[in-house]
Order: structure tokens, then sequence, then C-alpha cells
């Protein structure tokens, strides 16, 4: 069996977010616990007997089944011996002993990784703070690592993809399973500018626990947390507590003190996590640290802006496949915008949207009274079309179709 079969073997049988640190500096290598054998487990005095009972009826031949599946949907595996598995998370206590990786994992040990956090139901503003303030960590040469879902997370990888850099985003599951399937093409594009990962096996489901087990590896890989729009009860929370207890740096976005959106993230402050104003409140926390990393000329300026080129579009172009006839068919339904052609995975609300838009900006709140449509569901349709490349954010809150690109 490869070396990397051990390291799952002992995950299956000890399961995610184990402590493997004093096993792994006892025995050396998952090879060696387990030819060990069970005498040697119990004069160790590191293992439970339930934990020897898991060892002994763990099959490794189950191990070489979960290598093939990797191979044949082009995922790799990463384990702690590989010279890619970030050292930021080999130093936890309960570093993961397997990450599936899909797509390609950036070597952070030498870079700034800026984990960034916040709520899923999160709103217009608080998205743009995301996605402008990741676009200037991403410019500076930061990688800026999410979690892959809706609203804060989705904002945190566009706007990285948007500035050319990198991104990661890790998952409350396994690769392979259908969850969240609305924000699939966003999940394709993160995996085409960086990588997509989960500590869990192949085809695990979400549940309660997975998230909060997955969020110690947000805050664990990144050199600190940037918590943006979180409630008092926010999962985000659960992040920035990671980071504290991993001696990670915690940064927050303070807001309106009335609204619950924000209550989390200004008690974070209140406690002590630096407010961000700017990107740099951030970079320059690293600037020493990683002088060769960071280019903070890049961080210097407005929050947002315009783009210099009117013909510049986002980085992450469209890569789920539609066939002619369905574009065909959606140009004849949405008359408007057959100068560009439409994916046929487009919502309803994001075709009626793309339609709606033209070259002249709309405020968000004038195309929610135009589509009546609520307001979370246009927020979701301009989500799509920013990520195909047929909308663009202009500053104040408004959107105008995003131009074709140069043939």
């Amino acid at each position: 069996m490869m070396g990397q079969g051990y390291w799952i073997w002992l995950q299956a049988a000890l399961g995610v977010q184990a402590r493997l640190e004093e096993l792994i500096a006892y025995f050396g290598t998952p090879r060696r616990i387990l030819e060990a054998g069970e005498l040697e487990w119990r004069l160790s005095g590191l293992l439970t007997a339930k934990q020897i009972d898991k060892l002994q009826s763990s099959r490794p031949e189950a191990a070489e089944a979960t290598l093939k599946q990797c191979a044949e949907n082009g995922w790799s595996v990463l384990t702690p011996e590989d010279p890619l598995y970030p050292r930021r998370l080999r130093e936890l206590p309960n570093f993961p002993a397997v990450l599936y990786v899909w797509g390609r994992m950036p070597d952070l040990n030498e870079r700034v990784a800026l984990a960034v956090v916040g709520a899923r139901e999160a709103s217009l503003q608080g998205r743009r703070i995301a996605q402008g303030l990741c676009e200037t960590f991403a410019r500076a040469g930061a990688v800026v690592i999410s979690g892959g879902a809706l609203g804060i997370d989705s904002a945190a990888h566009m706007g990285a993809m948007e500035g050319g850099g990198e991104t990661i985003a890790f998952l409350g599951c396994g690769l392979g399973v259908r969850y969240l399937i609305e924000n699939q093409p966003l999940r394709e594009a993160v995996a085409a500018h960086g990588a997509v990962v989960s500590e869990f096996p192949p085809g695990t489901l979400p549940g309660r626990g997975t998230f909060p087990i997955r969020n110690r590896l947000l805050s664990g890989v990144s050199c600190g947390t940037v918590v943006i729009e979180a409630g008092e009860r926010s999962g985000s929370l659960i992040t920035a507590r990671c980071a504290l207890e991993q001696g990670r740096d915690v940064f927050a976005v303070p807001g309106d003190i009335v609204s619950s959106a924000y209550t989390g993230a200004n008690r974070l402050i209140r406690d002590g996590a630096k407010p961000v104003l700017t990107a740099m409140d951030v970079l320059e926390e690293y600037q020493y640290l990683y002088p060769d990393a960071l280019r903070l000329e890049q961080a210097r300026g407005p929050l947002f802006h315009k783009k210099e080129a009117a013909g510049q579009r986002g980085a992450y172009p469209s890569v789920r496949p539609h066939t002619i006839r369905a574009t065909e068919q959606t140009q004849a339904q949405y008359p408007a915008v057959q100068a560009r052609p439409l994916p046929a995975e487009l919502s309803e609300t994001a075709k009626r949207l793309a339609g709606l838009l033209s070259e002249e900006a709309l405020h968000v709140d004038e195309v929610t009274s135009r589509l009546r449509e609520p307001p979370q569901r246009v927020l979701e349709a301009l989500t799509e079309l920013e990520l195909y490349g047929l909308a663009r954010q202009e500053p104040g809150g408004c959107y105008t179709t995003a131009p074709a690109p140069a043939e």
C-alpha cells in the first residue's frame, strides 16, 4: 500500500479531527502504527480501548478504494508527508491526516493566507466589502481562504479571482457531494484558480458537526481570520474562536451597532479583534514577516474602484458547459440579450435580470423593484451573472451588463 493509503487508513480508524500529534511522535508513521499491532498500541498508553477496537476493525484495503476513486475523478490526496501540505495545519495537535483536493493546492508555506468568513444571508454591502477586500488581498499577493458557501464566502472567492489571485475553499462535506448545488459554478471556478479542499472522505454528507470541524482548518491554515457581517450566533464566530485558540490573528469589519447582523463582528472588536476599514489594516500586520510575499503598493487606495479597462471582465469565466440548442432557446425567450449567449443553467430570475441590465447602471433597489422578486433572490441572481461574466458591479450598489470579451 502507498504511503497515502496508511494515512487514509488512520483517518478512517480514528476519525477526522483526531489528535494525532502524540501518536505520530511516538510511532513515527501511520504504517508503523499499523504494523505495531494491538500489544504495542496498548503499551503506548496513547489510545483508548475504543480507539484500539477501531484500529483493529478498520480495513487497509478500503484506503486503496478511496485512492482509486480520487484518481478517477482527478482529485489529489495530500498527507502531512507531502511538500504541499500546509505547515500551519501540521502545527495543530488535531491536524488533518488527509486533505482531498480538487484543483491545484497553492504552496502556502511562504505565503500570506487570509481566511474571510461571514454570513450566508449577507447584505449587498457586506458582499461588496468582502469582494473588495479580497480583490485587494489577492492583488497584494495573499491567498484568500473561505468556505465555498453563499453570501460572504462566495464574495470572498470572487474577489480573489477578480484580483488575479489564488483562493481555496474548505468544504464541510466530502468532494463529490451535491451540497449547495446552486454554488457549483463557483466551486468549479475556484478549482480552476486554486483548490476546493475537504478533510472528509469523498462522498461524506454535511451534518451539524461537520462545519465546526471544518472551521478549525479555515483559521488554522491562515495567518489571520477576517470576520464580516456576523450575527451573535454566527458560525463565523466559531472560526474566530478557533483562530484565537490556534494563536492566529482575528480581524473584524465593524457595522451598524443597531443591526443584529453585525453583533458578532462588533463584539469581536470590543473583545480585542483589530477593526478593518481598509485592506492595509490586515496586510500591514504581515509586511515584515513576509516581506518577499506581499506587494503592498497594490493595497493602497480606495476599497472600491471602477475597472481601468472598459473591456475587463472577471477572472473566472464560465466553466459549466451548455449546448448550442439550449442557448438558442434561452435567447429566443429573452430577446433583449441576444448579443450575449446565456448559459442554460442560469436560474429564471438571473435570466430575467440579464435581460433587464444594460450599459446604464441600475441600483440594486431599482432592479429588485422591477423584477418584483425578494431581495435575497435578486442578490443570488446578481451573483450568478457575475460568476458567468454577464454582469458587473459598479460603485454605489449599482450593476451594469458586463462588456463582451474581445474576440
